[in-house]
């Protein structure tokens, strides 16, 4: 017998920009009315989270853990290891409980644990996808072009680059930016068209100087922050013809590979470990190439984790 679909749906989350939006594209793919929780974790819970310890119960303030006591939703969604603990407390509670990415213990705490399946997580409860949850799909890119018709305007081919920054696992220095804006010239000076140039909280400072100078006032769009005006990430997916994207986060390219665009990552082989695992995986499937200057285009099929993942969470919690 399946049961009604909840009532309520918790979204949980630290407040990071990532384990936000994937928390919430599950809930909203699923079709949830959603309560938000962007919680805090202090002292022992910030360095023990999701294990349990004395106090965890209050964690998170009187505010969640009586609401949680007096008022539970009908489903946890939450992201991140700070969330984990939180939605552990909502099954411990009764409350079907999903977590989002690895919690690092045992995942028999909670009914579903998703995980890419590059972090190599098993388990009868765990369900794995292709890089990470978002919500871009037709509807939403059609929205994105009606929130930024101007871009439409911008000549055909028009190139987005998504811009991240190094980490620890991937080495994308401004070595590697500039061999990559080097490439994005060869592809405008032999086919025209124009660049939509995006840079995200993890591009260096001193990135946005080199790009502004390069691009601004030659019919091109650059973002590198606050300064360049409200943030056009979503238009620019929406309205790109081909997209080249850093190597160094599994959530841009997998939003660019949600688009029907044709994408590049540039340098990959500066990734290691985990990244390097997921876009191997995309470039054997036939979604993503290496970025080079001799551009080829190719038949890219949206990559619809998020609706795939929400369909299987439906049938493991028998949500109709």
């Amino acid at each position: 017998m399946t049961s009604q679909l909840p009532a309520t749906c918790w979204v949980i989350h630290d407040g990071a920009a990532g384990n936000r939006r994937q928390a919430r594209a599950l809930a909203e793919a699923l079709e949830l009315p959603i309560r938000e929780w962007s919680l805090r974790a202090h002292g022992l819970a910030k360095l023990l989270a999701p294990r349990n310890f004395p106090g965890a119960a209050t964690a998170f303030g009187d505010e969640f853990a009586n609401t949680l006591r007096h008022a539970p939703p009908a489903l946890a969604i939450g992201c991140g290891r700070i969330a984990a603990l939180a939605t552990r407390q909502a099954r411990a509670a009764g409350v079907p409980s999903v977590q989002i990415l690895d919690p690092r213990i045992r995942t028999s705490h909670w009914d579903v644990v998703i995980a890419p399946e590059h972090d190599g997580l098993s388990g009868a409860n765990v369900i794995t996808m292709v890089g990470s949850l978002n919500s871009v799909d037709v509807a939403w890119l059609g929205r994105a072009r009606e929130q930024f018709p101007a871009l439409g305007a911008l000549a055909r081919p028009r190139t987005a680059v998504l811009l991240g920054g190094p980490t620890r696992a991937t080495r994308f220095d401004r070595s590697a930016l500039e061999s990559l804006l080097d490439t994005l010239d060869v592809w405008l000076a032999r086919d025209g068209g124009s660049a939509l140039i995006c840079g995200s909280p993890r591009s260096p400072a001193e990135w946005a100087g080199l790009v502004r100078d390069r691009y601004r006032g030659e019919g091109h769009l650059v973002w590198m922050d606050q300064c360049d005006g409200d943030n056009p990430y979503p238009g620019v997916l929406a309205w790109a013809d081909r997209i080249i994207v850093s190597p160094d986060s599994a959530n841009m390219i997998s939003e660019a590979c949600a688009t029907a665009a044709p994408v590049f990552v540039a340098a990959p082989d500066r990734a290691t470990g985990r990244i390097q695992s997921f876009i191997q995986s995309l470039q054997s499937r036939g979604r993503v190439r290496a970025l080079g200057r001799d551009y080829a285009p190719f038949d890219a099929v949206p990559l619809d984790e998020t609706r795939r993942i929400a369909a299987l969470v439906r049938e493991r919690l028998s949500l109709r």
